[in-house]
């Protein structure tokens, strides 16, 4: 009573493809795919932008940023 077994879970499954369709629900995918990636892209710039926020305000302010080298190049 406590968990559904496989025979539950491929009928539930059979009947939504039943109600929907493949297509529609391939379309579905697709479009809460590009939702997701877009999310992830907005969410990288948006973390860009706050490390860049806060070397302009470390410039302004006449502060130093530590760091540690990790490789060298020659000019």
């Amino acid at each position: 009573m406590g968990s559904f077994s496989l025979w539950h879970w491929l009928i539930v499954l059979l009947i939504v493809v039943l109600i929907f369709g493949t297509k529609k629900l391939r379309n579905m995918g697709s479009d809460v795919g590009g939702a997701v990636n877009e999310f992830k892209k907005a969410m990288q710039d948006e973390q860009g932008k706050g490390e860049q926020d806060k070397v302009a305000k470390n410039a302004e302010n006449g502060t130093t940023v530590e760091g540690e080298v990790t490789s060298k190049t020659k000019q």
